[in-house]
């Protein structure tokens, strides 16, 4: 799977590094070495990743991952970073960066990591997920997984690649609860650097954009002591896909 991808790294030497790895998988690789150049590069282009660093001049990785989910930029975001507490790495994913790394890192979990990422927010469906052409309806909640569009009430809603990832895992199997770890596991699998609350962080950010009051929520419901699930408010009950 060859991608498009913008390196945002101020440490020459890392991003000649991660310049050959990608390159080696067969991607094309633009390098930047400030978070405005990041910028400019992801409004020029139509990139598929950004493998942002956090600390950088000019506008840190978290300002460029900030702008970029305003203006709608339906682009995935891996940042990396030397702040290891959960707080900041919550920070990012709230702000809507799809993954972390935190320094050092393996190179080979960093491909890993990448191809993991632009599979999930690339391929029009998930294996075993809806046929081509099927909208996940729940409710009034539409998930198209090849269109990569949510809508509510017919309304479009702007999701990120992870949040949406979430949204379609749950509405394949509306009313199915799913624990925090599995939700996890749709996102990004097995992660050492963050804990389980970086999915309530993705649910909170979701209640916003398809609840009417997101602070009681009639469709996203949380199930005490397990996990999450997808609901249709009107029913109270599961609606089957529809083609």
């Amino acid at each position: 799977m060859c991608a498009n991808v913008i390196v945002a790294e101020d440490d020459a030497k890392q991003a000649e590094l991660v310049r050959r790895y990608l390159e080696r998988e067969g991607h094309a690789v633009t390098v930047v070495s400030d978070g405005l150049a990041a910028l400019e590069q992801a409004r020029q282009g139509a990139p598929d990743l950004l493998v942002l660093d956090v600390m950088m001049p000019r506008a840190d990785g978290l300002d460029v991952v900030r702008i970029l989910r305003a203006e709608e930029r339906d682009v995935a975001v891996l940042m990396l970073t030397a702040r290891a507490t959960e707080d900041d790495l919550l920070l990012g994913l709230d702000l809507g960066a799809d993954d972390y790394m935190t320094k050092p890192y393996s190179p080979r979990e960093l491909m890993a990591r990448v191809r993991t990422l632009l599979r999930r927010t690339r391929s029009p469906r998930r294996d075993g997920g809806p046929e081509d052409g099927q909208v996940l309806r729940v409710g009034t909640l539409a998930v198209d997984p090849v269109r990569h569009e949510v809508a509510v009430d017919g309304v479009g809603i702007e999701c990120t690649p992870g949040e949406f990832r979430l949204l379609e895992a749950m509405a394949a199997e509306p009313g199915r609860v799913f624990t925090r770890e599995q939700l996890l596991a749709e996102l990004h699998g097995f992660d050492r650097y963050i804990s389980s609350r970086t999915v309530d962080v993705h649910i909170m950010n979701l209640r916003k954009k398809i609840e009417r009051a997101p602070r009681r929520p009639v469709r996203l419901l949380t199930v005490f002591g397990v996990g999450y699930k997808l609901m249709d408010p009107l029913k109270g009950a599961p609606r089957a896909p529809a083609h």
